[in-house]
Order: C-alpha cells, then sequence, then structure tokens
C-alpha cells in the first residue's frame, strides 16, 4: 500500500439496524457495535482499522444515526465531531452517501473518497487493500464510479450481482447490468456464466465524479445537500441537515445512480468478504468445532451438530439432540431457529413488535 494521501478519504456507513441478525442486533446496539466474531474488538472498530493504512485518522468519517452517536464515540474516542455525520432519520444509502460527499468536497474539491458499511467481515485483508488501491489510482484520474465485486463461491440468494464486460488488459472493467437478490435459479446461471459477481456495496470514486453522478441521476437529492455548503462544518449544519432529511425521499445509491450511470466499473476480489447479513453467513465464516458447530458461549453440547449458539458468557447452556440449529441469546430475548428457515428472523422482529412491543427489538 502506498503511503498515505491527504486526498484520500474513507466514508463509513453505520446507521443500519440489522434485524437479520435478531436478536443480537437490537435498536439501541446495532450489530456494528458489537464483537460479532469474538476478536475483542467491534465490527465498526474493525472496518476503520482496516483503513488506517490509506489516509490520514482525521480524513475518516461516520455516517450513523443520531442516537448512536455515543455508541460511535465510545468506540472512537478520538473522532471530531465533524467526522461524526448524523442523519436524524434513516433515507437509505444514497442520501448517506450524498452528505458524506458534498461535506467532504467543501473541504477538499480534489478528494477521492472510499464508501464502505461498517458491519462487513474481509478475511484476506492484504487482497482488499490491493483492490483499494487500484480503484483509487483509476478512480483519480478517470470520470468513472467503481464497485467492488467478489468473486462467488457459491449461488447466493441473499447477495445481488453484477455482471461485467471481460477485459483482461483493464484492472477495471465497465459493469453491464446490476441483478436483485436472485432466485437459486437464477443465481446458479450467474454463476455458470462466469460474468457476474457478488455486489459487496463498496465505493470508490473522485468526488467530482460522484458530485456529477447525483446531478445527473438524482437531481432532487443533489440540490438539496448542494444547498449546505456554507453550512458544513458549522454550528448551522445539524439543523441544515434536519430540514434536509426531512425533505429528502428515501432511495439507494444502487437504485438512485449506480443502475443508471454508463460509467460504472468493477474491480474483482478474492476477499474472504461476507456482509454477516445473516446467521447463516456469520455460520459460513466463522470456525467451526469437529461437530460443524460455531460456538460463542459457556456450553456443553450433546449429539449437536452444524448449528450456530451464541449465548451470554455468564449463562451456562445445555443442548442436547439439535443439527443445524440457531441457538441465540442476548438481553431478555433467546431465539431458537431452524437454520433453513433463518430468513423468518425479520418476521419474528416483526410479530415481537407487535405484540410486545419495542422493548425486544
Amino acid at each position: 500500500m502506498k503511503g498515505l494521501s491527504e486526498n484520500t478519504f474513507v466514508v463509513v456507513m453505520a446507521g443500519g439496524v440489522g434485524s437479520r441478525f435478531w436478536p443480537f442486533s437490537r435498536n439501541n446496539y446495532p450489530k456494528q457495535f458489537h464483537d460479532v466474531l469474538g476478536i475483542g474488538e467491534s465490527m465498526i472498530q474493525t472496518t476503520v482499522k482496516r483503513f488506517s493504512s490509506v489516509c490520514p485518522k482525521e480524513n475518516i468519517y461516520i455516517v450513523t444515526n443520531r442516537e448512536y452517536r455515543d455508541l460511535v464515540k465510545s468506540h472512537f474516542p478520538d473522532l471530531s465531531d465533524a467526522q461524526i455525520l448524523q442523519e436524524p432519520i434513516g433515507r437509505n444509502t444514497a442520501p448517506c452517501i450524498a452528505y458524506a460527499c458534498y461535506k467532504i468536497a467543501q473541504k477538499n474539491p480534489l478528494a477521492n473518497i472510499i464508501v464502505a458499511p461498517a458491519d462487513h467481515v474481509i478475511l484476506r485483508e492484504q487482497a482488499f487493500l490491493d483492490c483499494i488501491q487500484q480503484a483509487l489510482e483509476v478512480a483519480s484520474k478517470e470520470d468513472i464510479l467503481v464497485t467492488l465485486g467478489i468473486k462467488p463461491t457459491r449461488p447466493d440468494t441473499g447477495y445481488g450481482y453484477i455482471q461485467y464486460i471481460k477485459d483482461t488488459s483493464q484492472c477495471s472493467m465497465k459493469v453491464k447490468t446490476f441483478a436483485e437478490k436472485p432466485t437459486l435459479e437464477n443465481a446458479l446461471k450467474f454463476i455458470e456464466s462466469g460474468d457476474f459477481v457478488w455486489n459487496a456495496g463498496i465505493f470508490i470514486w473522485n468526488v467530482q465524479s460522484i458530485l456529477k453522478a447525483f446531478r445527473t441521476h438524482l437531481t432532487d437529492v443533489a440540490d438539496l445537500f448542494e444547498a449546505g455548503t456554507a453550512s458544513y462544518y458549522t454550528p448551522e449544519e445539524e439543523t441544515f441537515i434536519d430540514d434536509t432529511y426531512t425533505n429528502c425521499r428515501n432511495v439507494s445509491i444502487d437504485y438512485g445512480i449506480m443502475e443508471k450511470a454508463d460509467n460504472v466499473h468493477v474491480i474483482l476480489g478474492d476477499l474472504g468478504w461476507s456482509d454477516v447479513g445473516t446467521w447463516n453467513s456469520l455460520y459460513s465464516i466463522a470456525d467451526k468445532t469437529p461437530e460443524g458447530n460455531v460456538v460463542d458461549g459457556d456450553t456443553m453440547l450433546y449429539d449437536t451438530q452444524n448449528c450456530i449458539i451464541k449465548t451470554p458468557q455468564d449463562k451456562l447452556v445445555v443442548i442436547q439432540g439439535l443439527q443445524d440449529y440457531i441457538v441465540a441469546e442476548h438481553n431478555n430475548v433467546l431465539m431458537i431457529c431452524q437454520r433453513k428457515n433463518e430468513q423468518q428472523v425479520k418476521d419474528f422482529v416483526s410479530h415481537v413488535k407487535e405484540s410486545k412491543g419495542m422493548e425486544y427489538v
């Protein structure tokens, strides 16, 4: 990795709740602030540390919901208030990215920006940094929007896909189409074709390229955040952002810009990547016992195979006769669910909210 560049900025998106990871991820303490992998640091701390060799620490910005400001400060006491961008309400990824990019542009109109979620796991960090360096080099020289594509290891139906135009002469290849989370049949076709990769939701671009894309494809969002140029880095910023988010629509960066722009490129990587969006995605990357269990807790297991068990360390848990189950306990909620039915977790959360109120979500 080359030396730190004052023109390189990192934006970490940390506003989501991660309801598919319930009951571990909760409204008042989402999964990005947990030590999900049991390594002694939260997911967001791992993410920020990952970029420590990429840019100066004062160039790292975290966009989060206002109610998580104190959580962010507790994880990063050295961050200045200007580096914590507080959204009053969630409006999906396009407004989140617009806020960060328009603010950074006001400070450094030459900025090259990396945008990454706070809660993704990357096991091959050097390969990741190599991809980031390649992306920064091309994005700083050309008017293109770069995304990272993960070489798929299975026909996963939980990820979006990117189809690209093969060109072995270039490190970045032009994107042909974006595909939403597919059926298993289509996922198998994507894998067989050889020209689809998983969409990691990690972006690299020059600030002028992304502002141009906002003005072209999301004019209403661009108008709102452009109006704040005089407010960023001032005491008026919070009031401006409150008003802006009230008037801003809910739209993702993929739908609003990436799927429409004709200058999107992808750099392929074999990064050991997972978005850890579900219990099974955590199971797929975690260390397993000889019986195929992923265990984080004080447990005694009998005739139990291929389970993921995450329980409090101060509670002894004895399990007999389970196969392919999720057993998760956190903050007064115990969930036991077949791994094959993990997509029902979001339904559980909805039903709990309706029948028990917000205390358990």
